[in-house]
């Protein structure tokens, strides 16, 4: 019988640890992309990894991953999966421990299976559609926090600018972690209550993250309220929001 996705994308998480952490330590040849962000040779090869692991599992799934360059052959596709090999690579190439492995799987628009796995933290996140999120093999929620006053929040500091507070800024204490999805997945372990960023996010940033939160109970949708979907021919999101319910109506009436 053939492995479920979520079991597909937790072996491959963790085929993509043993080849990143190969390179710590040694030389990264990092260099620039277009957009002036680092890419090393342990990010392409977890890509390479991933990218032949993954189709040669599930040939018929399309492919979305920051590493590889985009097709639109993607978008006819039924199933995708959305990859980020590794999230954080500015953290990975200055020694830290919070950067990821992030793996998707969308099946029309909706994150179906995800996976996000910090190896030098020995963290895994893990969530199907419908079967709640673990970490470790270990159930995980979400806080129950009722409102926003007084919340435990994981955001950069451009995200409490004015300007995107006209009722002014809320009471919150803020935190922040480098990679996008491990932040949403503190959220879905239950220690933060929520986060937040309104920049345009990709896709392979927060893919397998959404679902992990929604499943541990988090609230999630793109920075207006709206639901997510995935697979866009341009693949951003207006952001993105996951909280507790209550936490994540603050911020949505705060933010409107």
């Amino acid at each position: 019988m053939p492995v479920t996705d979520l079991e597909l994308l937790i072996t491959a998480a963790q085929a993509a640890a043993r080849t990143a952490t190969a390179f710590v330590g040694g030389p990264l040849g990092v260099v620039r992309k277009d957009d002036d962000s680092p890419v090393t040779k342990a990010d392409i090869a977890v890509n390479d990894l991933l990218h032949d692991m993954l189709r040669d599992a599930r040939p018929g799934y399309g492919w979305l991953s920051e590493e590889t360059p985009d097709s639109a052959d993607r978008l006819g596709q039924e199933h995708v999966f959305i990859v980020d090999p590794i999230d954080g690579t500015r953290s990975f190439i200055d020694g830290q421990d919070t950067w990821a492995h992030s793996l998707a799987v969308v099946r029309n628009g909706q994150v179906t299976a995800g996976v996000v796995l910090l190896p030098m933290k020995d963290r895994l996140y893990a969530a199907a559609l419908g079967q709640g999120a673990t970490l470790n093999g270990a159930p995980i929620a979400a806080t129950d926090a009722p409102t926003l006053t007084g919340a435990r929040v994981l955001a950069t500091k451009p995200s409490l600018a004015e300007h995107h507070w006209p009722g002014g800024l809320p009471d919150m204490r803020r935190s922040y972690r480098p990679s996008l999805a491990y932040r949403i997945g503190l959220v879905a372990q239950g220690r933060y209550d929520g986060m937040f960023t309104f920049r345009p996010s990709w896709e392979w940033d927060i893919a397998a993250g959404s679902l992990i939160a929604s499943e541990a109970g988090a609230q999630v949708s793109d920075a207006r309220g709206a639901t997510l979907t995935f697979n866009n021919r341009h693949p951003q999101t207006d952001g993105i929001v996951a909280a507790s319910p209550g936490v994540w109506q603050g911020l949505i009436d705060r933010l409107g």
